[in-house]
């Protein structure tokens, strides 16, 4: 039977390992559903007791004083408790109430990119090796010859020549933490201004709903141009933005029963190193993984073991949602059969922190780790290319399609420590099939889906744990059958036969500046191994610190043939960082989060390999001059304050 303890908080949280390593941002918060700001911090002092009139005793008269005792109750040893701190179990269940705590962040990025076309002559519409798109003041020849200039740069004939792109964003995220009482609680997620390019609402621009998207709402008398806007109006969908300023990422409930914790809403979920299910939860994190379930968690105390098991709801296909129903009213699930469904469920055994702390300074040996399982299928679907928004039930079959998809994704956690040093691992696998694809419509030969994915993270600490040196490594699987690494059509195989087989990391899961976080957008069809140094040289017992680190990537290819090359090497990237943290941030007090002001200035340059060359028979233009590939680099300041 577990009780309210931080047993059942570390179950509810759902993060059984570290958050990533190799970036001091990627430790900023960590990865549960408690938000940045961890356990909740109990009341040191008990909630007075409310006295009725009826109680007060008769010399006490008309006065309006307080009284200041409580009527005696039985103690648990026969004697009378009289104090007046004292709260008896049925007074504080009828007195609760609710206590909220605000946890999150403010960050403003400012970003350089500098050549992330890497010097190629890719065509501005796309291809399967199309990996950057260039930037639009840039004049280039594409790799057909045909030219693309911009000639507004001086003269009719003066090309513009820019290959770099700045900018800057902010977020304002806000978890606020309801707690009810001891066990029930409400947490939820709002992200202000998220992501917000700094200078992309001026009010002198604005636009409105058309047939195909947005057309320009005209301009203003008194702001007709860019050049003379003189504020920033907030983000409106469908005004002068695609996104509004507020948006609720997560909400759900927490009740811890006597038997176990039950969890149910929109809610983070985050497993192991986060190479799969992934929160999101970072100072400086983009995405996140959000699963709509309903989940009991429950356990052994005394062996450390977690088990829990959750309905997920996916992807509901199409619904009785209209224009009309933001008047009110329930939408429901016109199509159950279209439904993704899916189950999880997860074994973990991870030692609480503080007899870990303990272990680790007796010189033993702690292992933690676990298994997280999912099952998912789904029969029919929505033609590929509609979304069920877009969706229309007119035609054959009422406009659905047979999919015929199922598969099972295992994901295998470790993590062992001992004393300064620790090594963790994840393995993860989908297998199953889907019998009807854009490409393939024969339900008797299903398509195989085969993909697999390993992380692992080894860490050496020393001087009072303020040098680190890591070793990383990853390995997504890829596809022999299809030529491109980033997504192309559901990565169709190139002669319609062979098995889905591209595995790709988290997007969260970052281990560089440029290659994998920007221009594949994140790890996949690709292994890298990365060697890597963090030192602070100062930091003191308030969480002020100030340190530097460098890192270098070497990625390849899973399978040569996805590559614009067809060679395995893709590139080596040099990383390097210098951060700054504040000793007046309310979570100073645990050195694996960030507290207060946190600044950071970080500098990356990659270098494309063979991989990420062109084929012989591409370079037989001759309009183009120079097929050689060139570096590309960038330039970050981040600066935020967590609380």
């Amino acid at each position: 039977m577990l009780g309210l303890s931080r047993f059942s908080r570390l179950a509810a949280s759902l993060v059984l390992a570290a958050p990533l390593a190799g970036s001091t941002a990627a430790r900023a918060q960590d990865g549960g559903g408690g938000g940045a700001g961890g356990p909740r911090r109990e009341p040191l002092v008990a909630p007075p007791v409310p006295v009725s009139p009826a109680s007060r005793s008769a010399t006490d008269g008309d006065k309006d004083e307080p009284r200041t005792t409580v009527p005696s109750r039985p103690s648990g040893d026969g004697n009378l408790a009289g104090v007046a701190t004292d709260v008896f179990s049925e007074e504080w269940w009828g007195r609760a109430r609710p206590i909220v705590e605000l946890h999150g962040y403010l960050r403003t990025r400012g970003e350089l990119f500098h050549n992330f076309s890497l010097g190629r002559h890719d065509t501005p519409l796309g291809s399967d090796h199309n990996l950057w798109r260039q930037p639009l003041d840039n004049s280039y020849t594409d790799k057909s010859g045909q030219d693309h200039p911009v000639n507004l740069c001086g003269g009719a004939t003066d090309r513009c020549q820019d290959k770099s792109q700045a900018s800057a964003n902010m977020r304002f995220r806000i978890n606020p933490e309801l707690h009810i009482s001891d066990n029930l609680r409400i947490l939820a997620q709002i992200d202000a201004l998220d992501n917000l390019v700094l200078g992309s609402t001026p009010d002198s621009y604005a636009m409105m709903p058309a047939s195909t998207g947005y057309a320009s709402a005209g301009t203003s008398g008194y702001y007709p141009l860019g050049f003379f806007s003189s504020s920033q109006g907030a983000p409106t969908a469908g005004v002068n933005s695609t996104r509004n300023s507020v948006e609720v990422k997560r909400a759900w409930g927490e009740y811890q029963s006597p038997i176990g914790m039950v969890r149910f809403g929109r809610m983070p979920t985050h497993w192991g190193l986060g190479m799969v299910a992934n929160a999101g939860n970072g100072i400086d994190s983009d995405y996140q993984t959000n699963d709509d379930r309903i989940q009991v968690i429950t356990g052994i105390k005394s062996l450390d073991l977690l088990f829990g098991a959750s309905w997920d709801f996916v992807s509901s296909g199409p619904t009785s949602a209209t224009a009309w129903d933001v008047y009110g009213g329930q939408p429901y699930n016109t199509a159950n059969l279209a439904n993704v469904d899916q189950w999880s469920a997860f074994i973990a055994r991870r030692a609480p922190p503080e007899m870990q702390k303990l272990a680790l300074s007796r010189g033993e040996l702690v292992i933690n780790g676990g298994i997280y399982a999912q099952y998912r299928r789904q029969l029919l679907d929505v033609p590929s290319g509609q979304t069920p928004l877009t969706f229309s039930s007119i035609g054959v079959n009422n406009g659905l399609e047979r999919r015929g998809a199922r598969a099972f994704i295992p994901d295998v956690w470790l993590q062992v420590l001992w004393k300064k040093f620790r090594f963790e691992a994840e393995f993860a696998a989908m297998y199953g099939d889907i019998e009807k694809t854009p490409w393939s419509s024969d339900s008797s030969n299903p398509i195989s889906i085969r993909m697999y994915g390993l992380t692992t993270q080894t860490e050496f600490r020393a001087v009072e744990d303020r040098l680190r040196l890591q070793f990383g490594f990853g390995w997504a699987s890829g596809d022999p059958w299809v030529a491109a690494l980033n997504p192309s059509q559901l990565q169709q195989p190139l002669n319609g036969t062979g098995a889905i087989s591209t595995f790709r990391f988290h997007p969260d899961y970052r281990v560089d500046l440029i290659f994998f976080r920007h221009i594949l957008n994140r790890i996949q069809g690709a292994y890298y191994f990365r060697p890597s140094v963090d030192y602070d040289f100062m930091r003191s017992s308030n969480g002020q610190k100030l340190g530097g680190g460098a890192a270098i990537i070497w990625s390849r290819a899973s399978e040569f043939i996805q590559t614009p090359g067809h060679k395995r090497d893709l590139g080596v990237e040099l990383d390097a960082q210098i951060y700054y943290q504040a000793k007046d941030g309310s979570l100073n007090d645990d050195p694996s989060k960030i507290g207060g002001f946190y600044a950071m200035l970080q500098y990356g340059v990659f270098f494309p390999m063979g991989g990420l060359s062109y084929l012989p028979s591409e370079t037989a233009n001759t309009n183009v001059t120079d097929w050689s590939t060139s570096a590309a680099q960038t330039v970050r300041l981040f600066l935020g304050i967590a609380y």
